[in-house]
This record gives C-alpha cells, structure tokens and sequence, in this order.
C-alpha cells in the first residue's frame, strides 16, 4: 500500500526551521525527491521512514498514520449544509484537497462550526433580548476530541488492562476497589445518606482522605465511580498528556475533557477490550446482556461499544446519542459518518424522541441522511438515579447506531427486513436540514431560500 506524508513532512521540516535542501542532506536523498513528497506526488518508502526517525526522532507510525477517515466525514458533513447548494466538491476532490492542504480543509470545517454557533447564538440574543457571547461548548470540545481520535485512546487501553495484578471476581469487585484505593491512595470509601449530599452522587474529599458515595447510586455505578476515580488520580499525567497534545486551553472544556477520559478508562476497565468484543460480537451486540455479564448499566455498555476501534481489531463502528425529554442532546459520541446534532436538538423523525412513551423497550429503525447514507438505529430509556419522591421518573433516553451495511451482525435487526426497509428521512437538525415539506418540520430552516407559498398551506406551515 502506497503511503502519501506530504503535509506532516512539510510540517515537519518548518518546525525544525529547515529548507528542502537542508532536510534533502539530513535524510541523505535529493532536495527534489523531498520537494515530491511534500507535493504528495510520490509515496514514502520504509527506508526513508527509518531515516526520518533516526533524524529527528519521528515515530514512523505516527508520521505515517491515515487520519484522514474522520476529516473526511466532517468537511462531507459540513457541506450537506444546504448553504453549499449546487456548490459541493466531490468526493475525488475533497480527498485531495485533505492530501494537499490539510490545514485549509480544517480551517474550513472550523469556520463552519463557528457559524453554526454563531448563528445558534443570533437567535438566542433575539429570543433573550440581552447580548451574550457564546464560546465552544465544553461538550463540543469533548466531541471533537474523542472524534479526532477515532473515539478509541490506547494509552488508556492499557493502563486500564494494567489495573489489576490478578484477575478479579465479579462478586468481589467492589470490594476490591476499596481495598485498591485504601493502599494505593490512602482514601477510605464511605456510602453517605442522601441528606448528607443532596446534590451530587460522588465526591471526593482530598483533605479528609475519602470519597464518599451517595446511597442513591446502584451497584453498578458505584463500581463506575471508584474507578473513575482511581483514574482520575492514578492517571493524572496521562490525562494531562492527552489534553496537552489536543491542545486544549479552556478551562471548561479542559475540566469537561479530562472527567470524559477518566470515564473511558473505567469503562475500559470494567468492560475489558478484548473480552467485551468477544461477548459484543457472540450475543449479537445486545446489551442487556453486556450490562449484566459485565456488571455495568445499558449505557455505561452502549458507550463502550463506540471505543472499540483497535487498528486490527475493531468492533462496529457506533455512534452515541443522548437526549432529554425535552429533545436537547446531553451527550454525543460518534465513530460513524453520521452526522450528529450539535445545536438546536436531534431530527425530531428519529425514533429516540418516542421511546419515552415505552420505558425500557428497544425501538429499532432505519433511517437516511439527506446525503443518501443510511443507517440502522435503536433506542431506549435510560433512568436517573432517584433521591427522593419529589424527583421520580428522572429519565432520559439513549441511540446507537451504525451503518446499514453493518445491520446483520446486531440482534436488535433481525426482526426487520432489511432489505425491503423502507428508510425513515431524517436530516440533522431542522434549523440546517433542507428536506422543506417535511412534516415535522419546527421551524423555518434559515438557509431555505424558496419562499413559503401563502396560497396554500402544507403539512406544516413552513412547507413550500
């Protein structure tokens, strides 16, 4: 297989402050061997991959690496943007412009997202009335970066498989983890009564020694949180490297990032890479029985199955979404082309808005982007831990999906036809989707230039 480094090798020299001819005689080739690389227009060979090791002390594999799958998705993403009508590059032409001018083609996605949000903040002053300025959103930030890698960090994989000395007991676990903390950390366990924390479900006291769980939470979560915990301490320099080398300056977005990371890691240590896929793939991805074999809650083994992206040994490609009643997305993880929403809520068509109506049931579909791509999708509640009477029916609802190609290896499809499905047509949301006679349209989409027709009236009162 060819390797192109163009880009990452000019980089490379201007960062050393060098000219062609100078990095042509530190790699011992010719000043228009290295003038064709950088131009893309010939592949790197092994030899030449050593020597750019030996000289600047580059690792092959990360000069080397093909980053370019997520980069793709979001510039393809960005330009179903209707605003890019009758405008869009195809796909030979966006591969090459991500060969030539990677920076460019990101600078491009950057700038649409701050449209977006800007756009997000117009019409939040004018529904305020009040000035206000909108920064990234700290779950912004956690997505981009988990999106930049691939959802999948394996400095955490294996730290998390360095957890334990010897394997533990399902049975023990939780004592264990008491233990652990105890004569690694020097911090005490204590459940606490629901008057005692009223609002929060786990904290940790570094001045008394202790962490201190609410009654509130279940078996499950409380395992979680020890762990997260344990990371959060145990792994505070890897967790400080990975945010340095994302290069993240906001505090809110830093503080967001680095809890999302430490639940990775107890993720990852909880639910095992290797064996987790093993049983994923066995039961055909269903994930009650993952929570239950593995200790851990519906969600908790959703979120899971989205990091299982090992070069070699990859699990299928999900993306996460989760919402509240109100349809507003409270956490959003992808390892999929799917474009998922940001602002303004999820497609009110996607069957994840209807699964409140039946608590705890699995709601499959199939669905189609406005770009023709489909995906095949299921729902479900998830519930709130529960303090008291007056804060009951604490739920919020949770959406896996995959492409459709992908369908056949997941129980939650066999009951459909597949291949007579007939796609639900969804868009991203209704503030940049272009279907305009949808039905379930909310309001005007801003970048719909076709005026309303004030002669007849439509499925909705946006339809034209």
């Amino acid at each position: 297989m060819k390797t192109f480094i163009g880009p990452r090798l000019r980089r490379l020299r201007i960062e050393h402050g060098q000219t062609q001819v100078q990095m042509a005689k530190e790699l011992g080739i010719s000043t228009s061997y290295v003038n064709l690389l950088e131009k893309n227009e010939r592949s790197v060979s092994v030899p030449v991959l050593l020597k750019l090791f030996e000289a600047y002390g580059v690792d092959w594999r990360d000069i080397a690496e093909d980053d370019d799958t997520a980069a793709l998705a979001d510039i393809r993403a960005a330009l179903q943007d209707p605003l890019f009508e009758g405008h869009r590059p195809d796909l030979p032409q966006l591969r090459a412009s991500l060969a030539h001018s990677p920076d460019l083609a990101q600078a491009f996605v950057m700038l649409h997202r701050a449209y977006l949000a800007a756009t997000d903040q117009l019409m939040s002053v004018a529904a305020a009335g009040e000035e206000s300025v909108l920064p990234t959103a700290p779950e912004a930030v956690v997505h981009n970066v988990f999106r930049r890698h691939d959802n999948h960090f394996p400095r955490l994989e294996a730290a998390a498989e360095a957890f334990w000395d010897a394997p533990v007991a399902a049975d023990d676990m939780y004592f264990a983890l008491k233990s652990r903390l105890r004569q690694q950390l020097g911090l005490r366990v204590r459940i606490a009564p629901v008057a005692e924390m009223p609002a929060s479900l786990r904290e940790y006291d570094q001045s008394q020694g202790e962490v201190r769980l609410s009654e509130a939470l279940d078996h499950p979560n409380r395992l979680f949180q020890l762990v997260h915990v344990a990371g959060l301490l145990e792994q505070a320099d890897l967790l400080d490297a990975i945010l340095t080398e994302a290069g993240l300056e906001d505090a809110h977005g830093r503080a967001r990032c680095r809890v999302e990371l430490a639940n990775y890691f107890a993720a990852a240590v909880l639910m095992p890479y290797d064996r987790f896929l093993a049983e994923a793939r066995a039961s055909k991805y269903d994930f009650d029985h993952l929570a239950t074999r593995f200790g851990v809650s519906f969600e908790q083994a959703c979120h899971r199955a989205t990091t299982l992206q090992r070069t070699g040994h990859r699990g299928i490609p999900f993306f996460f979404l989760r919402i509240d009643k109100a349809g507003n997305v409270t956490k959003r993880f992808n390892a999929t082309d799917f474009h998922l929403a940001e602002y303004g809520g999820a497609c009110p068509r996607l069957e994840v808005h209807s699964v409140f109506r039946t608590p705890g049931r699995i709601v499959p579909q199939v669905v189609e982007m406005p770009d023709r791509s489909q995906f095949f999708v299921f729902a479900r509640t998830v519930d709130r831990p529960t303090f008291t009477r007056h804060a009951q029916d604490i739920r919020l609802a949770v959406a896996m999906g995959c492409a459709r190609d992908h369908a056949d290896a997941l129980g939650y499809a066999e009951d459909l036809n597949l291949t007579e499905a007939r796609p639900t047509e969804i868009g991203i949301n209704c503030r940049i989707c272009p279907r305009a006679n949808c039905d379930q349209r909310a309001h005007q989409a801003l970048v719909l230039s076709t005026p309303v027709d004030t002669a007849r009236r439509g499925a909705t009162r946006y339809a034209t």
